[in-house]
């Protein structure tokens, strides 16, 4: 069976599950879930649960959700071309690491970006609120490029970074140290349209 991954935003957290699968070079779908209407619906959460994007339809018919999930496996079958490290070594150590931070610690600083943008309040609470979260990207990426230093290359983690850094551009943060002098391999058929289907 040809891997089935389920997205929502195409430039959202999505988006380093669909460049890892790209960069593996297999077979895969692409199936577009509306956001916020098909998500949350029954139907969909019979693939997932929780009503979120990513999950992936592996091979033998599994389903996976969560971001980590996701690139570990995909990560797990490119080992020897450098995409993730094998189960025990320091590069694997090092790459969990990298993303449980991206997942957690990077990801949440923008929730009060998020909320401020989705939600009505009155404009000087806004506006603190997004002072707020301004403060925390700043902090998290700051901490973040100390720990990836001339960065990950391209592995999964570079796969994440990819779709966090978009949101930190988007909030206004300054992009200046190892991301912008890095080298990524290219994604091929990666762009923020929307596709359903890949090879």
């Amino acid at each position: 069976m040809t891997p089935i991954l389920f997205y929502g935003v195409p430039s959202g957290c999505s988006f380093g599950s669909i460049v890892a699968l790209e960069w593996l070079g297999k077979p895969y779908r692409l199936s577009r879930i509306d956001m916020p209407s098909v998500v949350q619906s029954d139907d969909y959460r019979r693939i997932n649960p929780v009503g979120e994007t990513p999950s992936l339809l592996t091979e033998d018919g599994r389903i996976l959700s969560e971001s980590l999930a996701i690139l570990n496996h995909i990560g797990a079958q490119a080992t020897e071309e450098g995409l993730a490290f094998k189960q025990g070594t320091a590069g694997f150590d090092r790459l969990n690491q990298t993303l449980a931070y991206l997942n957690t610690s990077f990801f949440n600083s923008f929730s009060p970006l998020w909320y401020s943008l989705e939600h009505e309040m009155a404009p000087p609470a806004k506006q603190a609120l997004r002072a707020y979260g301004a403060a925390n990207v700043a902090k998290v990426h700051e901490q973040l490029e100390k720990m990836l230093g001339e960065g990950p290359g391209s592995s999964v983690t570079s796969a994440r970074w990819l779709t966090l850094i978009s949101s930190a551009l988007r909030a206004g943060r300054n992009i200046t140290t190892w991301s912008s002098a890095r080298t990524i391999r290219p994604c091929r058929n990666c762009s923020s349209g929307s596709r359903t289907i890949r090879r």
